[in-house]
């Protein structure tokens, strides 16, 4: 055992990649021979590996050190050249065809996620603009969160509030995401971008649409992605100003 954990911890990123395959494989299982394929695979491997990651530290099971590659597979890095991986399989025929709704659907995502959120911080007691704004900011996705707070200047407790919210609501998703698709009539390409104007957090978007229909996530990474650029943009300044003088 000491032989392997050494063999594991001087090859971590290689480590990583099988310790996911395992998981990924035995989801596949579990999914067909246990549920009869009502559960996708993604979604138990998600669930999974959330639950997993409250076995470790702060970095989850990273902080073990035979599974310190997860680090790099779970980083900024690897989550960004997925999300432009999975933007680049996008049709952009697709794409047009989303038309106005998917564009209004950034808008209504942003100022619904920004007023839910604010209300939370509201019945919290935080009751100032740049609380308001920054933890409505967090509701709208965990990055939008602490760059409106940082350029507000709204205190650190109040940017790790927004960005715990953040990632509860992309959690959230990803969890539930596979079980409302029929309902909502989540299964083709515009109406993956329309989910992800309204919705916003690309984390829990595209790992929810993996495990509803692979086919779909360039669509709902791709409005997802604009989602948390137009937010940078609105919270910080529009939303800020509009907080300003009603609060």
């Amino acid at each position: 055992m000491t032989i392997i954990e050494k063999l594991l911890d001087k090859n971590g990123f290689v480590a990583g990649f099988l310790f996911l395959g395992i998981l990924m494989y035995a989801s596949a299982w579990i999914s067909k021979k246990i549920t009869r394929n009502k559960i996708p695979g993604a979604a138990i491997a998600i669930t999974t590996g959330l639950l997993l990651a409250g076995l470790g530290g702060k970095k989850g099971l990273a902080d073990i050190p035979m599974f310190s590659g997860l680090a790099i597979l779970g980083g900024s890095m690897m989550r960004d050249f997925s999300i432009v991986a999975t933007a680049m399989g996008a049709s952009i025929s697709e794409i047009k065809k989303a038309g106005i709704a998917g564009v209004l659907s950034l808008f209504i995502g942003i100022t619904t996620a920004f007023m839910i959120g604010g209300s939370i911080a509201w019945f919290m007691g935080y009751t100032d603009a740049k609380s308001f704004t920054t933890i409505g900011a967090g509701a709208c996705t965990f990055i939008v969160g602490p760059i409106t707070g940082s350029a507000i200047g709204a205190s650190s407790e109040v940017i790790a509030m927004s960005i715990a919210i953040g990632v509860i609501k992309s959690i959230i998703v990803t969890i539930v995401t596979p079980f409302i698709a029929k309902r909502i009539g989540l299964n083709n390409p515009q109406s993956a971008m329309v989910f992800g104007g309204l919705i916003g957090t690309t984390s829990g978007v595209a790992a929810g649409l993996a495990a509803t229909d692979p086919k779909l996530v360039p669509y709902g990474a791709l409005t997802a992605t604009f989602y948390t650029g137009l937010g940078c943009l609105l919270c910080p300044s529009v939303l800020y100003f509009l907080m300003s003088h009603l609060l």
